[in-house]
């Protein structure tokens, strides 16, 4: 089996590659989102300096300090120095209550360390400082809870994003590890065919996803070419087969000519049939390059519309004198406006029921009825050549459309064995099938055609 490492193959770096923008995402998701934690914290924690602050500034009076004095006292002896910090600052920057001293903080809120007012240790400190009379109010929090819960939050977000990208690789790894063992069996499929093995196929997993359409469509274009070179095959084997006796026959009436020629006698007649030969065995050829032709494609630039019911009235027509020539009955009760249109090639459709019909006037008995039929449904018509004739074994009803095919009793008559392989070319470069049924008795040739869009 081809196989491709890991790290080279796409869909590994398909996931890796959405991996990564996924991993992108969420971390510039986690980081906004920790901005505005951030930002809702400090939030909080300034609405929170407000108030405590109008609560204090709101026992300021101007003729009587005892009282401000006293709530900011409380206050500093209820908190500790490193959560809450309160000072009352006169104008000379003296502190007249509280539990730091600091007197160039701005109006407003802003964060100073505990070192810059005079606290010591390593704490900062949110603090909102306003005018009181000629006085001024300082409340204070530290932001030791608030950088505890972001030093959480940012935490947190480290270990999931860990975890995102240890999952993103391990998924990536898991998805490309099965979409490379199907793509695997593709390469391995591939393989087998370029070594001659055109019965291998690519597996199915079933859940129709889109490396499965593909497989499906490869296992379509395996069978088709499967098909076709076990057709090449057959009719390399036929036409070496079938061929050997009309050149064997050539090459005896051409030495023949010769022998007389030497003898002083007359060799015209020898010098005909070998040309016939010739001509005969041209025939077969040019029949078999017309069926590749066809089958190729090639004249579907020339469809157009064409009424089915015309084309065999027309067959019928030429071909009834013929039948009677030959001891036996064509007729065709086909209605000339039953609106069979298809969309095809007259002349090659005209040779399609040509073909039919001539092969049941070559192998039926004097005295067969032959009749040409036609039903036209909603979506197809049906096209029929009914004999009474001796018919063909199951066996053989599918085998009459090969190449160059000929049954035993056939042999005898004339004919290179192409005829009903142009049949079937034709009905499926229009889009048909082509089957022989048991008549009960004789043969029932029938062609099915997709009828043109109305």
């Amino acid at each position: 089996m081809l196989r491709v490492e890991l790290w080279r193959s796409t869909p590994f770096r398909l996931a890796i590659t959405f991996g990564c923008v996924f991993v992108a995402a969420f971390v510039i998701t986690g980081f906004i989102t920790y901005l505005f934690l951030k930002r809702e914290l400090l939030q909080e924690l300034d609405d929170s300096i407000r108030e405590i602050h109008t609560v204090v500034a709101s026992t300021y009076s101007p003729n009587d300090l005892e009282d401000l004095i006293s709530t900011v006292d409380t206050y500093s002896n209820l908190s500790k120095a490193d959560e809450r910090i309160f000072s009352v600052i006169d104008a000379d920057g003296t502190k007249i209550a509280g539990n730091f001293s600091m007197a160039n903080i701005p109006y407003g809120i802003s964060d100073v360390s505990s070192e810059d007012i005079g606290l010591g240790g390593d704490i900062d400190f949110r603090v909102m400082a306003g005018p009181i009379g000629d006085k001024r109010l300082v409340v204070g929090q530290s932001l030791n809870e608030t950088d505890r819960l972001e030093e959480i939050a940012f935490i947190s977000f480290v270990w999931a994003s860990i975890l995102v990208i240890a999952g993103a690789v391990v998924g990536g790894v898991i998805l490309a590890t099965k979409a490379q063992q199907r793509l695997d069996g593709i390469a391995s499929a591939m393989n087998a065919v370029s070594h001659g093995d055109l019965e291998v196929r690519v597996p199915l997993h079933g859940n129709g996803d889109d490396i499965d359409v593909v497989s499906r469509q490869i296992n379509q274009a395996l069978g088709r070419l499967s098909v076709l070179v076990e057709t090449m095959r057959q009719v390399s084997a036929d036409i070496a087969h079938e061929l050997k006796t009309p050149l064997n026959r050539l090459k005896m009436q051409i030495e023949g000519a010769v022998t007389r020629e030497e003898r002083g006698e007359t060799c015209g007649a020898a010098l005909l049939d070998a040309l016939d030969e010739v001509f005969q065995i041209n025939a077969t050829f040019e029949a078999l390059l017309r069926i590749s032709q066809i089958e190729a494609g090639a004249r579907k630039t020339r469809f157009r519309e064409v009424d089915l019911a015309d084309i065999m009235l027309s067959v019928a027509e030429i071909y009834a004198d013929v039948a009677e020539d030959n001891g036996q009955c064509l007729e065709a009760p086909i209605n000339p406006s039953s609106n069979s249109i298809v969309q095809g090639d007259r002349e090659l459709l005209t040779q399609m029921f040509v073909n039919l019909v001539e092969n049941a006037i070559r192998h039926c008995p004097s005295g067969t009825k032959i009749e040409m039929g036609l039903v036209v449904g909603d979506q197809y018509a049906i096209a029929t050549v009914c004999d009474g004739g001796h018919g063909i074994p199951a066996s053989e009803r599918d085998k009459v459309f090969r190449r160059l095919y000929r049954l035993d009793k056939s042999r005898t008559t004339t004919g290179s064995g192409l005829g009903l392989s142009l049949v079937r070319a034709i009905a499926e470069l229009h889009g048909g099938v082509a089957v022989m049924k048991d008549n009960l008795p004789g043969l029932r040739a029938e062609v099915k055609l997709p009828l043109a869009e109305r």
